[in-house]
């Protein structure tokens, strides 16, 4: 559960599974300490990535996290977690302590640097005191979470949930020695990868790293007998070339409509348009919202109200074969492409058909 996302916290996760494998009351002490977990979820990642492609990608959050170090000098900035210690997995954060008075004055520099984000505060109780933690989620290449603490607290030694030892953190200079010595990548060559780098990710790498989730996203056999929501979701989008081939926007919505299963299965459509905003148009984003309501129409249980509303709607006509490619998408065993390749194919539109 916590190495396909299903779980973020080691609390959550250590209840759902002894509900799962034991109907009772199981006594804390016979569950598995954070730093068990810790070390399978890792051990998991490795075997399920390879090596090679493990420490290709630790390299590349690590020199993204360099880049961030960077850009938010001002507020002395200290890399901590999986980043730092090496044990990424699918989805892992790039987590950042920042030290400011007001979490505003790091909000200007993100909307200096066009990068998309949302604050989040927090309220937690620790040795029966409650306090108020702001967090800045920040859409990258790979997610990026400043957790804001006010400068007064910048020589305190924070302490981790899994170990109870000082966290491990590193300045930019401390984590350029770690990329030269794991990495051997030398300084001329992080600075010039990190020349390389801007704000903006490219949204091929946004649309991936939300796809990507979608496979370890178990669906009900009663209607996706095809099983899993990424070889669905490729299904859509193979469908949805055939009949519109040229159509990028409806290219897009047919591959991304599914992607909020990911982040928040009971809401799957919000927390989808939530994630893809700002890199996608208006109509993909129009199309996404309500393919829902295509199988209500096609089950003739919509209100009649509802309907005329929708078929009043200039992009109705799409919508309506968005859903038909949705309900096709559904067949087990049929051949699918790899998510990189449809956006490729995506990518070389402008050049296939001018």
């Amino acid at each position: 559960m916590m190495y396909s996302r299903e779980c973020s916290e080691y609390f959550n996760a250590k209840q759902k599974a002894a509900r799962r494998i034991y109907r009772g009351w199981i006594k804390p002490a016979d569950l598995p300490t954070n730093a068990e977990i810790r070390e399978q979820v890792q051990l998991l990642a490795r075997i399920s990535e390879g090596d090679q492609g493990y420490s290709q990608r630790l390299l590349e959050m690590r020199l993204r996290a360099a880049w961030w170090l960077r850009k938010l000098t001002p507020f002395h900035p200290k890399l901590i977690g999986s980043v730092l210690t090496g044990s990424i997995r699918e989805g892992s954060d790039i987590d950042i302590h920042v030290f400011a008075a007001s979490p505003q004055s790091i909000a200007i520099v993100l909307d200096e640097q066009g990068v998309f984000y949302h604050m989040e505060r927090k309220r937690v109780e620790k040795n029966g005191e409650q306090r108020v933690f702001t967090h800045l989620h920040v859409r990258d290449q790979f997610p990026v979470e400043l957790t804001v603490y006010h400068p007064s607290l910048l020589g305190f030694n924070f302490r981790s949930s899994i170990t109870g030892k000082p966290i491990e953190r590193a300045g930019i200079a401390e984590l350029e020695r770690v990329i030269a010595m794991e990495h051997d990548v030398d300084a001329n060559g992080q600075a010039e990868q990190l020349l390389t780098m801007d704000a903006c990710p490219d949204r091929s790498n946004v649309f991936l790293s939300l796809l990507v989730p979608l496979e370890n996203v178990r669906q009900s056999p009663r209607y996706h007998p095809e099983g899993d929501a990424l070889f669905h979701s490729m299904q859509v989008f193979a469908l949805a070339k055939d009949v519109m081939p040229y159509d990028e926007e409806f290219l897009l919505a047919a591959l991304l409509h599914d992607v909020g299963k990911a982040i928040d299965p009971d809401d799957h459509v919000a927390s989808g348009l939530e994630a893809l905003e700002g890199f996608i148009s208006e109509r993909t984003a129009w199309l996404i919202q309500h393919h829902m309501e295509t199988h209500k129409i096609h089950d003739r249980t919509i209100g009649a109200r509802r309907r005329k509303r929708l078929a009043a709607h200039p992009w109705f006509e799409d919508l309506c074969l968005l859903g038909d490619c949705d309900r096709a998408g559904r067949v087990p065993g049929a051949e699918v492409e790899e998510p990189e390749e449809a956006l490729q194919y995506i990518e070389q539109l402008d050049e296939m058909f001018e």
